[in-house]
């Protein structure tokens, strides 16, 4: 399966819910960027001594890692709110700003699904004219609607409630998200969306089996 800029363009434009049952490209495009993302965040962290770091810096920091995938917990996050392909491309937008609000941020394996489920709510509610409340987007993902609140909160004054994103900026991640496609990142991203299949029909025989066991 060939994924080409112009197919993610025409995806983040035109994709409509009752034409398309898939997974939007966007959301493999954003999975593989995160992922190389976190890989090099972990090689620098390997040779960085940390002397404590800032609370805000961890706000967003899990107990425990979720046992999901990027991509899964993308396609989760999609399944269940539906938010069209242009609320990733927003929500891309807002974790690029809150990055360059606290430059010692680092996205982590820790932070990560937390980031996630907190941008795209946000982007969701800046985008689309209907949204399904905090406790929705919570349960969603995975975490309490008390901590989703306070994510929220907290994310929003880090970045000084700069939630307005104009056509221009908007065009120009979506061209950068193109870029993740053509300059090398296309086989990154079919890997992602391979590992992703594999998994999913791993899933369905694993529901299988234990439906003929009951």
């Amino acid at each position: 399966m060939g994924i080409s800029p112009r197919k993610l363009r025409y995806d983040v434009y035109s994709y409509s819910y009752q034409q398309d049952s898939k997974t939007p490209l966007v959301i493999s495009v954003l999975a593989s960027l995160i992922e190389r993302t976190l890989a090099r965040n972990q090689r620098i962290g390997r040779n960085v001594k940390h002397n404590g770091s800032k609370t805000c810096v961890r706000v967003f920091d899990c107990n425990e890692t979720p046992d999901m995938t990027i991509q899964s917990y993308l396609e989760r996050i999609f399944r269940y709110t539906r938010a069209g392909p242009s609320v990733y491309v927003v929500a891309y937008v807002y974790i690029d700003r809150f990055c360059q609000s606290l430059p010692e941020f680092r996205i982590s394996a820790r932070n990560v699904h937390r980031l996630l489920i907190t941008t795209i709510m946000v982007a969701s509610k800046y985008v689309e004219d209907m949204n399904y409340r905090n406790s929705y987007f919570a349960r969603v993902g995975g975490i309490t609607t008390k901590e989703m609140n306070k994510l929220e909160l907290q994310f929003l004054f880090l970045v000084n409630f700069k939630m307005h994103v104009n056509v221009s900026v908007f065009e120009s991640y979506c061209c950068h998200l193109e870029r993740e496609v053509s300059i090398g990142g296309g086989y990154h991203i079919e890997k992602t969306l391979r590992c992703a299949e594999e998994i999913k029909s791993q899933q369905r025989q694993y529901d299988h089996i234990s439906r003929i066991t009951l």
